[in-house]
C-alpha cells in the first residue's frame, strides 16, 4: 500500500510542477495587477474543482483547501514576476 501512496505522491508533485510551468507561461501575457490576481478565474477554478471533487469522490473541503493554497501561491509567484517586469531596465 505504501508503494501506491508513494506513486500517487510522485504523480501529484509532477502535476503541480507542470501546472506551475503553465501558470508562469500565462503570466507573461498579463499586463495588469487585476489580470494577475484573476479573481474571476480563481472563482471559476474553485467551482470546477469542487464539482470535480464531488464527481470523483474526493473530500470537497480538502480539495478546496489544497486549491486555495495552490492558487494563492501561484498568484503571489506571478505577482513577483509581474513586478520584476514593471521595473525599469538598466543597461
Amino acid at each position: 500500500m505504501r508503494e501506491q501512496i508513494d506513486r500517487i505522491d510522485r504523480a501529484l508533485v509532477a502535476l503541480i510542477a507542470e501546472r506551475g510551468i503553465y501558470v508562469r507561461q500565462a503570466a507573461a501575457f498579463k499586463h495588469s495587477r487585476d489580470e494577475v490576481e484573476g479573481g474571476k478565474r480563481a472563482d471559476q477554478v474553485m467551482r470546477r474543482v469542487e464539482r470535480l471533487a464531488g464527481e470523483l469522490g474526493a473530500d470537497a473541503a480538502l480539495t478546496a483547501a489544497v486549491y486555495r493554497t495552490m492558487i494563492e501561491y501561484f498568484v503571489a509567484d506571478e505577482m513577483a514576476v509581474f513586478r520584476l517586469r514593471q521595473q525599469p531596465r538598466i543597461n
